[in-house]
């Protein structure tokens, strides 16, 4: 089977999508770690089209921008106030020949691809079936389609005797026997670009279309039925639906994205990766996984995260665009845009924001926060720790509740703490500091200055005993109550102790104690 190159691949995205009930577009809406648009555009990319033209409408602005932002090279095209996808892909094609794109003086020459914007899970795969069938069968049209169950709303698929494709009849211009087909059109088309500007040149006079359809549209159907007179119009069909769906409202974005996300662990599980329970874990297209990974439930790897070989992640863990090395244990944590070594632990509870880097061996462990923060190989931050802006040299321990004060209100400052270093529980390192090498920090301190190599820094204020102070300030409080009887037992606990006898000391002829 040959792998043809199509001329072009026209998305059409001009639809507002109004079943969304949203502010958003409907193509700008996300399943997978990508938006419905990403998807159709990573998928038509995947074909390496000769051009690529998205057709924009529906809050113009934003589709365009985020369709160049995914294909620097797209053309975007703007359908006008005419109704229909055969208007819209018009306009694509228009604006493709005007742009001269395939270097013909014609414009485009060879097999244009048409799809919608809203189908995410089609894939690269179906689409050079597609082109292969039209290629070697020198088709003028080839449509894919498919059979569900229930074909209500979907245009019915009309053959002739031969098994050609004679018309596809929209639902709502359907006959009773036209309605009982069940063989549906997916809008996913491979067209003969001579073909489809002709079709279409004709379907753009009023006159002759405006009795066509229920809705007065130009409708890109009807381009099959004026085929005919140029060349086969045949049909492949898929006997997958679900990778021809669209999405029209939220209930199908959901249920498309549970489908893409469970083909997305079946083929990780495949290639080698453990996933404990897939009905609580969710994993981007863009994500990449080695072998051996374990992933427990309530797992989310989201964006660009990659999870090398024999790494375990889960439970209750959310990585977005992380790196975790060979071996790393992520237990019970949020980690953004952050580098976990190999061998190295994090959580529970612990959240490393963008501009961590965790050296191989590296230990951050439960309720510690990190930002902008490079640990050594070794180094370790235990529990209750904020390290931001930071660098932690290898095999320095930093104590339970350190604190790098980074942040002076205006401006954020950096602290660097040398290798074999310890920093006790509770201090505070108020940046720019440095701590030296092999330095220690008693608990407690507040550290201003910077402490060379080897030297022990403490700053404590002198402790100050006021007896009494309870019993004056907060007399009948339960705090009153509490010392009062703790003072009268210890009371009473030397009473018992004390000697037999005179004040001297002196008892019984014994020189025992009383029991």
């Amino acid at each position: 089977m040959t792998d043809p190159r199509p001329a072009a691949v026209i998305v059409l995205a001009a639809g507002e999508g109004t079943r969304m009930r949203s502010a958003t577009p409907k193509v700008l809406h996300a399943i997978g770690g990508r938006t419905l648009l990403g998807h159709v555009l990573a998928t038509a990319g995947a074909l390496d089209p000769e051009a690529l033209a998205v057709v924009v409408r529906h809050d113009r602005d934003r589709v365009a921008a985020h369709a160049l932002e995914l294909d620097p090279g797209a053309l975007v095209a703007d359908q006008d106030e005419i109704k229909g996808t055969g208007r819209a892909a018009w306009c694509g094609l228009d604006a493709l020949d005007t742009a001269a794109v395939a270097g013909t003086p014609g414009g485009v020459d060879g097999a244009v691809v048409v799809l919608a914007g809203d189908v995410p899970l089609l894939d690269p795969g179906t689409l050079t079936e597609l082109l292969a069938a039209h290629s070697s069968g020198g088709n003028a049209v080839t449509v894919l389609t498919t059979r569900v169950p229930d074909p209500t709303g979907y245009g019915r698929i009309v053959r002739t005797d031969d098994g050609q494709v004679e018309r596809i009849v929209e639902h709502r211009d359907a006959s009773p026997e036209e309605l009982a087909i069940d063989e549906i059109n997916t809008s996913v088309y491979a067209f003969d670009a001579a073909v489809l500007r002709t079709a279409l040149e004709q379907l753009q006079d009023p006159a002759s279309n405006a009795a066509s359809n229920a809705q007065g549209e130009v409708y890109l159907t009807d381009v099959l039925a004026l085929a005919h007179a140029h060349g086969p119009v045949r049909a492949i069909e898929t006997p997958d639906p679900i990778i021809v769906e669209g999405v029209n409202d939220r209930v199908q974005l959901a249920t498309l994205g549970a489908e893409l996300n469970r083909r997305t662990l079946e083929a990780a599980m495949r290639s080698g990766v453990t996933v404990v329970d897939p009905a609580s874990t969710w994993v981007d297209v863009t994500v990449t996984l080695g072998q051996d990974v374990t992933l427990l439930p309530g797992t989310q790897l989201l964006g660009q995260t990659h999870v090398a070989a024999g790494a375990v992640v889960g439970p209750d863990t959310t990585l977005e665009d992380a790196f975790v090395g060979e071996g790393a244990r992520v237990l019970r944590s949020h980690v953004t845009d952050a580098r976990i070594g190999a061998g190295a632990k994090v959580g529970p509870f612990t959240h490393l924001r963008t501009g961590t880097v965790l050296a191989d061996g590296a230990a951050i462990g439960a309720f510690a926060e990190t930002k902008n923060a490079e640990l050594g190989a070794g180094a370790k931050v235990p529990h209750l720790s904020y390290i931001g802006n930071a660098v932690v040299g290898a095999g320095t321990n930093i104590g339970a509740g350190v604190i790098t004060a980074n942040y002076d209100g205006v401006n954020k400052h950096r602290t660097v703490i040398g290798s074999g270093a310890f920093v006790g529980s509770d201090a505070t390192l108020v940046a720019p500091v440095e701590i030296g090498d092999g330095a220690f920090v008693a608990a407690g301190s507040t550290v201003t200055r910077d402490v060379e190599p080897g030297a022990l820094a403490v700053e404590r204020a002198q402790l100050k005993i006021i007896p009494g102070w309870v019993l004056r300030r907060l007399e009948g409080s339960k705090w009153a109550a509490a010392a009062q009887a703790a003072l009268a037992a210890r009371a009473a606990e030397n009473d018992d102790d004390a000697p037999a006898g005179g004040a001297d000391g002196s008892g019984g002829s014994t020189g025992g104690h009383t029991a």
